[in-house]
């Protein structure tokens, strides 16, 4: 007689692939019972169909999510959170003090994605040689527009113009442009430092040379549960051309680090994020921190790595990399999570590409590429099935995760204006992965949908090897 498996209720806070990702990921327990209640932005067809109960709320309000917890509450056991404008709002805080359920993501105090200047001031007392020059420029301490465009223009004599320019708040103003990319002259550099100035302080900072990678770690508060490396697209075009967007696709190689990086490298990455986790937890343990507080972005340079940012929750597209490969049941991971007593987390030693397609109107497509766009099908139904019986055929290494798709009253899926579905192709190495992708990325139709075809590519990679090879030698 096979013993009943224990039932388990989950609350997974979802806005786009991820939160597909997530839920797959519970779903796929073969310790547990997993019934998924959803709180979704949007009618993400994959969830609906994989849960218990599905409701949406477009603007992932956390008093909305919480009234609707609240009416669960007999059967749910703890809440997983992905997108962070509700970890930022205070989900967790909100939920656990009205629902009395554990939740994993930080508390909004430790959201410390919420401010870029406090993560650079933080970084400065922890690890300052990670952290690149910067000057912070605060509304309240101008008396004139002239005093801050001089005192604007004489740090950049410092840096020869070489910066980024970055709001303190998450997308505030025009978000993060950086010289040579987003403008070419002090004017334009200058009208896009004002229209941040003008929804509060402003951080510029020194534009660094190097290769990205993206550090990730489980953490219950105690201890930090490093996650192997990944590298993400954050331009929307090959070639690294065209606007940045929420990222395009992302890699992981079979090990620990990324094919341009060595031990070395990924080694110095997990020291500095443990000086941080060490700096904010405190003695002993600080429970506030639960989840993924550390989703790092560094940046390689001849002289090693440096911090360009960190994110309080999962990355999306890097997160999908790793849960497919979780040699752990995730649920008895949330649950050690929630103990404290997660020590560590085992994944297959396989890599992993992620590849999304977008609609026309995503990343500009449609204005560079006009004579490319399928105008036939601009607005038509996602269809998914050839896709899917693809990735059942491939037994685990594809899997699908729709993310900016609604499921409409005619039965059929759509998509909406962001990143619309992702594949995610494993293999024992990084090419092998990439196939696998990008056949289920073809098998996917309608909605004129375009993709990058040079994720993860040979040439791609080859490069940022070449690159850190020269940066290297220049020290």
């Amino acid at each position: 007689m096979v013993e009943a498996l224990e039932r388990v209720g989950v609350l997974v806070v979802s806005y786009g692939s991820r939160g597909a990702a997530i839920l797959d990921s519970l779903l796929r327990s073969d310790e547990y019972d997993v019934n998924a209640y959803v709180a979704d932005r949007q009618r993400n067809p994959f969830n609906i169909r994989f849960s218990k109960e599905h409701v949406v709320i477009p603007s992932l309000d956390p008093v909305e999510i919480s009234r609707f917890a609240a009416r669960r509450r007999e059967e749910l056991d703890f809440a997983i959170v992905g997108p962070e404008k509700p970890i930022i709002a205070g989900l967790r805080d909100i939920l656990e003090a009205e629902v009395g359920i554990p939740v994993i993501c930080p508390t909004r105090k430790y959201a410390i994605e919420k401010s870029k200047v406090a993560q650079r001031r933080l970084f400065q007392e922890v690890a300052p040689e990670v952290n690149p020059r910067f000057k912070v420029f605060n509304p309240e301490d101008y008396g004139s527009l002239s005093d801050v465009k001089a005192d604007l223009f004489k740090w950049l004599d410092e840096l020869n113009d070489e910066v980024a320019v970055k709001p303190d708040a998450p997308a505030a103003g025009k978000g993060v442009g950086v010289w040579g990319d987003h403008f070419n002259t002090r004017s334009e550099l200058y009208e896009h430092f004002m229209a941040n100035f003008k929804e509060g302080p402003v951080i510029v900072e020194e534009k660094i040379e190097g290769e990205e990678s993206s550090f990730q770690a489980f953490c219950d508060g105690k201890h930090l549960a490093p996650l192997p490396e990944t590298r993400d697209y954050k331009r929307a075009f090959d070639g690294d051309r065209g606007p940045n967007t929420g990222g395009m696709g992302s890699y992981r190689d079979s090990g620990l680090h990324l094919p341009f990086m060595d031990e070395a490298d990924w080694e110095k990455e997990r020291s500095i994020v443990e000086r941080i986790f060490r700096r904010l937890r405190g003695d002993g343990s600080n429970p506030e921190i639960r989840g993924v507080p550390f989703y790092v972005a560094f940046i390689h340079t001849g002289r090693g790595p440096m911090i360009l940012e960190n994110n309080s929750r999962p990355g999306d597209p890097e997160i999908m990399n790793i849960l497919p490969l979780l040699r752990d049941d995730f649920v008895e991971v949330c649950f050690r999570m929630i103990e404290g007593s997660l020590t560590r987390v085992d994944v297959e030693s396989k890599a992993s590409v992620v590849t999304y397609k977008a609609p026309p109107s995503y990343g500009e497509y449609e204005r560079f590429f006009p004579d490319k766009v399928r105008r036939e099908e601009v607005g038509t139904p996602i269809i998914l099935d050839e896709a899917e019986k693809l990735a059942s055929r491939y037994g685990g290494r594809l899997r699908i995760y729709p993310g900016s798709m609604e499921l409409r009253g005619d039965g059929k899926a759509y998509a909406l204006r962001s990143r619309t579905v992702c594949t995610v192709g494993v293999g024992d190495d990084i090419q092998e992965a990439r196939r696998v992708s990008l056949e289920g990325l073809k098998a996917i139709r309608g909605g004129a949908l375009w993709h990058r075809t040079d994720i993860a590519s040979e040439d791609h990679i080859s490069r940022s090897i070449e690159h850190m090879r020269r940066l290297r030698r220049r020290g």
